[in-house]
């Protein structure tokens, strides 16, 4: 797999409710803080979205995708100056599929969906983006467009399988959501997801994703990069925040977190599986970057993140 779909599997996203809402003319809707990730498309018309703690609100348009991924409260409105409903007197009970009406109108429509994260990571994703993503290009609104009607159509006119369908529409959107996100090219912020923006970086990162256990040198990884030795550590502690071989631990030990909290594979088993050639060394490192011994990981699962830049 690529670097995000890795993330992504490591998070073991759900989707926890998905849907959407019409509306009429003159609307405003205020929703509460969450957990997750939300992932939104405009079908139809135009609107204000207000996110609590971001200065500016943002306009969208139809075909428009966007992604809340701090779990803000924020406000979706034809007209922010108008009083708000709370989302819990359309939405009276966690609900999966369908299209709700307010009053009547047609002249709004929103699908999508809110994803809680069953992995113990979700820093990893979650804190290297922005607190509004907001797709907006007619070349990536096309992109969205197809999930977007299909998605609507099953949830107004549900068939066998309807509930499958529409929970995996949500979740396309979602990676869809990110991958035109990274496409656009990320500036100013140091962290693996903005490494992935790098066309060289984003070689070597996928270098280390795809064989963990392989003794990779700083030597291999700047060939991969395309970059002398010393200009690819260079860059690499610049983009990422981390030197490339504290990266690979790192990642090597939140594959073996996964594992120890989800199979039954004995600690030498995931040491040798991620090129270590002693449980103890495995253990060393693993207790190093994790905080605790796998065994202990395995009863009480302490979360970590990627590298992210020295404070």
């Amino acid at each position: 797999m690529d670097p995000l779909s890795d993330v992504l599997s490591l998070l073991k996203p759900r989707s926890y409710r998905f849907g959407g809402f019409d509306a009429g003319a003159h609307w405003s809707v205020a929703f509460g803080s969450y957990d997750g990730i939300k992932c939104y498309t405009v079908g139809a018309g135009q609107c204000w979205l207000a996110v609590e703690g971001v200065p500016e609100p943002v306009r969208l348009d139809t075909g428009d995708c966007f992604l809340l991924p701090r779990g803000w409260a924020f406000r979706l409105a034809s007209d922010l100056g108008l009083p708000s409903t709370d989302f819990r007197a359309i939405f009276p009970a966690p609900r999966n599929g369908g299209i709700v009406s307010l009053d009547g109108g047609t002249d709004f429509s929103l699908v999508g969906g809110h994803f809680a994260l069953d992995g113990e990571h979700a820093g990893v994703l979650l804190g290297m983006l922005p607190p509004i993503v907001h797709i907006r290009t007619e070349a990536d609104k096309a992109a969205m467009r197809w999930s977007m009607r299909l998605m609507r159509q099953e949830l107004i006119d549900p068939q066998p399988g309807g509930f499958l369908v529409a929970q995996q529409l949500a979740y396309t959107m979602l990676v869809q959501a990110l991958r035109l996100h990274l496409a656009e090219g990320l500036q100013g912020g140091v962290g693996w997801l903005f490494a992935l923006a790098d066309r060289q970086m984003s070689a070597a990162i996928s270098a280390m994703h795809k064989d963990p256990a392989y003794r990779w040198t700083l030597e291999q990884l700047a060939e991969r990069a395309g970059m002398s030795r010393s200009t690819f550590a260079l860059r690499f502690k610049q983009t990422v925040g981390s030197s490339p071989m504290e990266y690979l631990t790192r990642w090597r030990m939140l594959l073996a977190g996964d594992r120890l909290t989800n199979t039954g594979d004995a600690v030498s088993t995931i040491a040798l599986s991620l090129g270590y050639e002693s449980e103890s060394a495995f253990s060393t490192a693993f207790k190093r970057v994790m905080g605790r011994s796998p065994r202990l990981y395995a009863r009480g699962r302490k979360p970590a993140a990627l590298p992210q830049a020295a404070e």
